[in-house]
């Protein structure tokens, strides 16, 4: 006999143990013969990370997917592993060092590699437990990780193919640089963080004495009508310490007011150094003064627009955004020696960015070439490890040539070998690959892939698989022996992701499940990764193994709060999927996302939302216990197809309608259809209808309609865990075990069991008990709306029904009397007066409701009710038909002023339908 409830905590624990001894879900298990592979890579978490509520949904949608094709039959594959996150467990282990005053720069290289695989061994990897908690159903015995040794020979090999191809090589070009940990750093990694600042005009004064006409007055057409001599140019910054490293002053080619001075230069304040007005269609007529300062070492528009002239780009900061002046050959180029320049040099050398900031526009202000300060709030790139802003940097780096390698990747997506769902995201994609620029991989950390590349006495680099080959290349280089230095630098951690679907398979080695499971068949990931992750698995799949990576690409939304507010922890609304797990367990949380996981809405998730999942978990529970209090056992060799009972056939009949429904949406990638398909069968088709109806045979007379129920009851609850176990596998696995330990053995754990895909056919079985269900529900819909108190029973009239309607109503009638609270039943040709009407498809249902309800109190009610539900849209409407409130309002307010607006449109339409029927 079943526990009166479901314990979560105590079941979750000892399945997934009986999920482990039985290698469930081992790569292949379970497989039929004949049957094609699936496979999915874990996106992997990083080693440092926890479970967030991004994982969760990740991982819960993979996992449907993956215990589907399990049951399926087909060899199923979902490789797990973690990614080694450079930065971010660098950062960990350097603060563990820090609490004992250590620097990693006092040990060594060597010494802090080592640190850092020790903390692994003892603290990285929580979120793998984390992820079996949640139910995820990897083969944990493949786990990888992106710095283990079969990964590291394949990031070794792609590096020097790469190079050797021309397709890798060492640039100076601007990165992200983090001055707090000194290393570049990719676009993911940069917070845009609202500041507010200010926007500072400067006036440069025009060399060799050139002036000309600006217009101060315009006429009502926009015509200049006065204009003033002017000897200097303005131009507005929010960074004044940059100018020291100005290059250029750009106006767009078609802006009169400059026109007349493009080709000159200006001689820059504070330095002395001559440069160009260029006509550039980078700069902005409309913005500012439309005259902007180009700064190429220090801002990446700049750095195009320095190129496009021929501007030299001159670095002013340091490796930790410090002023460099002195020795900085760049910045003394072409400058004639001056006592202003000298000042400059003194006063500014060594100082940070920001004080250097303050001083520099004192310097501006003391010399009379401030023009005004206005208060500027804008966004400031953040490094989002660091925590501090980052700055454009020019210096050397190691690049892939991306715009070779996404070429194929384009076209495949293009010529749908690759499918993104849904599919608006392929032109996001598209977006960034034709337009994709030269991918930065180095980074100046201890902690990754260290790049392969060794430097000779003269600086010439060898690049090979390891140093020995190196020291050969550079003996045949120099003819002799020389000692190397190998560059420092790692590699960026993505270039390691992106290898991620055929290396943890084992190549470069050409192992069997390398040949058997690549290409894999979807990934399931976020759109903020397109770029960073699945962009470069495209190109490098198709680059190395000829043939891309996988075949759909399913982009789930974000889970936001209740309000749709995004989760931060600034704004203490991050919901922990942990927590929910150990209040609600892990299937109501999975199925909560799984139902909420409509393509293309991002989830909006209430704690109260999980609460209501695991209801329906306890009211599944509650029905098998009733069930088996019933005597309803599995039979041996019970065939559904030769039940006679009506409601047996119909129950058989909707559950295999709910079984192709199901499969279906799944193989769409409609999680949520799949998920509301099974809910609406098993809360209502099952628990509260079929179960309902039975009761009178289950409690009455044995004989063959109680033998044939019992024996229906039990191959649904059968049927019911098989098809909602992908969803909920902990409760649908303990049932599954519980109610087998009656009726024949089982042949297999639920999660090896084969899958019912279920068909879309229907009988007149059917028909008849949805006829039935219709009835009694419209029925208890009539007596609500009319406020009819449940004691009083109203008599029913079916009118203008067929023969066949009135035989199913000479069946059912108790049914009927019992469920709808119902006195009596009987059929006529006209409605009753004063009586409700409910128009069906089978014919009229006619309430009378002379003497139970006052019907023009009823009307009046209704009509006031329905006159202030159409304000309140219209006040909605007018709100958010209001640009700027739409434009201004956080994004939290406007959905949720969308979502008042549908409640009360739905409760609109009941009110009209209730007038309706007392027309």
């Amino acid at each position: 006999m079943l526990e009166k409830t479901f314990e979560a905590a105590d079941v979750e624990p000892r399945i997934a143990k009986a999920w482990e001894d039985a290698k469930a879900f081992a790569a292949g298990a379970g497989k039929k013969p004949g049957k094609d592979t699936f496979t999915i890579v874990i996106p992997p978490p990083n080693v440092t990370g926890s479970l967030h509520m991004g994982h969760a949904l990740n991982n819960t949608l993979q996992d449907i997917l993956v215990r589907l094709q399990r049951m399926r039959g087909l060899d199923v594959l979902w490789q797990p592993g973690l990614d080694h996150a450079g930065i971010a467990t660098q950062m960990v282990v350097e603060r563990q060092l820090a609490e004992r005053q250590i620097h990693r720069r006092q040990i060594g290289r060597e010494e802090f590699v080592k640190r850092v695989w020790e903390w692994k061994a003892e603290s990285g990897g929580t979120i793998v437990g984390q992820l079996k908690r949640l139910g995820a159903s990897c083969d944990w015995s493949r786990e990888r990780f992106t710095m283990d040794a079969g990964l590291s020979k394949a990031v070794l090999k792609v590096f020097v193919q790469l190079y050797r191809e021309g397709l890798i090589y060492k640039d100076k070009r601007l990165v992200n640089w983090d001055p707090k940990l000194l290393t570049a750093i990719s676009d993911l990694e940069v917070v845009q963080t609202e500041v507010k600042g200010n926007l500072w005009h400067f006036r440069y004064p025009l060399a060799d004495g050139v002036t000309y006409q600006y217009p101060i007055a315009f006429d009502e057409a926009g015509k200049p009508t006065e204009f003033e001599t002017r000897d200097y140019i303005v131009v507005a910054t929010t960074r004044p310490e940059t100018m020291l490293g100005d290059t250029a002053v750009a106006v767009h080619p078609t802006d009169e007011r400059y026109k007349s001075i493009v080709g000159k230069k200006v001689k820059l304040p504070l330095v002395g150094r001559l440069i160009p007005i260029v006509a550039d269609e980078y700069s902005d007529p409309t913005k500012g003064t439309g005259a902007v300062k180009i700064t190429p070492a220090h801002d990446f528009n700049d750095f195009e627009v320095g190129k496009r002239h021929g501007c030299k780009p001159i670095s002013i900061l340091d490796v930790e955004a410090a002023v460099t002046l002195k020795d900085n050959a760049d910045f003394f180029e072409g400058v004639a020696p001056s006592a202003e320049l000298e000042h400059t040099v003194d006063s500014l050398h060594g100082k940070d960015r920001f004080e250097a900031r303050k001083l520099v526009v004192a310097a501006f202000e003391a010399a009379g070439l401030l023009d005004k300060i206005e208060s500027h709030t804008h966004q400031v790139p953040h490094g989002d490890r660091g925590g501090v802003p980052i700055e454009p940097f020019l210096t050397d780096q190691w690049y892939v040539n991306a715009k070779v390698l996404a070429e194929p990747a384009l076209a495949s997506v293009k010529e749908g070998r690759t499918s993104f769902v849904p599919k608006n995201w392929e032109k996001t994609y598209y977006d960034w690959m034709e337009n994709i620029q030269p991918w930065c991989i180095s980074r100046q950390l201890w902690w990754g892939h260290q790049i392969p590349a060794w430097y000779g006495p003269d600086g010439k680099v060898f690049v090979a698989e390891s140093e020995a080959a190196a020291a050969e290349e550079a003996k045949a280089h120099y003819g002799k022996a020389v000692e190397l230095k190998r560059d420092e630098d790692v590699l960026d951690t993505w270039f390691s992701s992106a290898l991620w679907p055929f290396s943890t398979l084992g190549w470069p080695d050409q192992t069997p499940e390398l040949a058997r499971y690549y290409p894999t068949n979807v990934l399931i990931t976020g759109f903020d990764i397109i770029f960073f992750w699945v962009a470069r698995m495209m190109m490098m799949g198709k680059h190395f193994m000829g043939t891309e990576p996988f075949k759909d690409v399913y982009i789930h939304a974000l889970v936001r709060d209740e309000k749709g507010a995004k989760m931060s922890k600034s704004k203490g609304n991050v919901i922990d999927p942990l927590n929910l797990i150990d209040e609600f367990g892990a299937d109501a949380l999975r199925f909560t996302l799984a139902a909420m996981a409509a393509q293309g809405r991002d989830i909006k998730l209430a704690t109260s939302r999980v609460g209501g999942y695991r209801n329906f978990a306890t009211k599944l529970w509650n029905a098998v216990r009733f069930s088996e209090m019933n005597g309803c056992v599995r039979v041996a060799g019970f065939d559904p197809d030769k039940a006679t009972e009506t409601l047996n056939r119909w129950v058989v009949t909707e559950l295999r309608k709910t079984q192709a429904e199901v499969s279906e949406a799944l193989d769409a990638y409609r999680f949520n259809d799949a998920a509301g398909a099974i809910y609406r069968f098993v809360w209502n088709s099952f628990c509260d209808w079929y179960l309902e109806f039975t009761k009178p045979v289950l409690t009455g007379e044995d004989g063959s309609a109680k033998d044939e129920t019992r024996a229906t009851c039990a191959w649904v609850i059968d049927e019911i865990l098989k098809v909602l176990h992908p969803f909920m596998p902990f409760i649908t696995e303990e049932l599954w075990a519980k109610t087998g330990e009656t009726g024949p053995a089982r042949e297999n754990l639920l999660v090896l069991t084969s899958w019912p895909e279920g068909s879309r056919e229907t009988t007149d079985a059917a028909d008849e008990i949805n006829w039935l269900i219709d009835v009694i529900t419209e029925i208890r819909s009539v007596r609500a709306e009319m406020n009819v108190a449940p004691a009083t029973l109203l008599p029913l009239v079916l009118v203008g029904a067929s023969a066949k309607v009135k035989g199913w109503l000479a069946t059912h009638t108790p049914a009927i009397l019992r469920l709808a609270r119902v006195s009596e039943a009987s059929t006529a040709d006209v409605a009753p007066g004063q009586s409700a009407q409910i128009v069906t498809a089978d014919g009229v249902i006619a309430l009378p409701l002379s003497g139970v309800v006052d019907l023009d109190g009823e009307r009046a009610r209704l009509g006031k009710e329905e006159g202030k539900l159409v304000g309140e849209i219209e006040r909605i409407d007018k709100k958010l038909g209001n640009a700027a409130f739409v434009a201004k309002a956080p994004e939290e307010v406007v959905e949720e002023e969308k979502a008042k607006r549908d409640g009360y449109a739905e409760r609109l339409a009941k009110v009209r339908e209730a007038l309706a029927r007392l027309a």
